[in-house]
C-alpha cells in the first residue's frame, strides 16, 4: 500500500504524513512547479504545470490497495475504478455508491457559474480544528482497515 497525495494546496499533508510515519507507509506528495513542498518523510514529486498535469501523474502512478488524498473528485473517481481508496481532505471517504453524485453536483455547479458569470458561489469555509479532527480520525480507521 502507498498514499499518495495531491498536495497541491492540501491543509492535511501534516496530518498524512504524521499518520503514515507511525504507520510505517510510503507516502508521495505530488505537485506542480507553482507550489514548493518539502518533506523529511514523504517522497515529493513536482509536474510540470498544466491542465490537470498534477492529477493524471497521480492517477498513473496509484494502484489497486493504494489511498488517494485529493479534493477533486474527478480524481478520486479515476482512483476508485483502478481499486484504490480516496479520501477527501474534509475526512469524507469516496465511495462507489457517492462518486457519481458528487460528480453530478460538481457538473451541475459549473453549469450555474457558465449560466451565470456574475453570479458568484460561495467558496469552502475556513478550515477548523474540528475539520483537521474528522480528518484525522477518518484516515487513521481508514489505514488501520487496510
Amino acid at each position: 500500500m502507498q498514499i499518495y497525495v495531491d498536495a497541491d494546496a492540501c491543509p492535511v499533508v501534516g496530518i498524512v504524513e504524521y499518520l503514515a510515519r507511525e504507520n510505517n507507509i510510503d507516502c508521495t506528495l505530488l505537485c506542480d512547479t507553482n507550489h514548493v513542498i518539502t518533506s523529511d518523510y514523504s517522497k515529493v514529486e513536482v509536474i510540470s504545470p498544466g491542465p490537470d498535469a498534477v492529477d493524471f501523474a497521480l492517477i498513473n502512478r496509484c494502484q489497486k490497495g493504494d489511498i488517494v488524498v485529493t479534493q477533486d473528485y474527478g480524481v478520486a473517481a479515476l482512483a476508485l475504478s483502478k481499486g484504490a481508496q480516496a479520501i477527501h481532505q474534509s475526512g469524507m471517504l469516496y465511495t462507489n455508491d457517492n462518486i457519481d453524485s458528487l460528480l453530478m453536483s460538481r457538473y451541475q455547479a459549473q453549469r450555474t457559474r457558465r449560466a451565470h458569470s456574475k453570479t458568484h458561489l460561495r467558496g469552502p469555509a475556513v478550515r477548523s480544528e474540528a475539520d483537521d479532527l474528522k480528518f484525522y480520525l477518518t484516515f487513521e480507521k481508514l489505514l488501520q482497515e487496510n
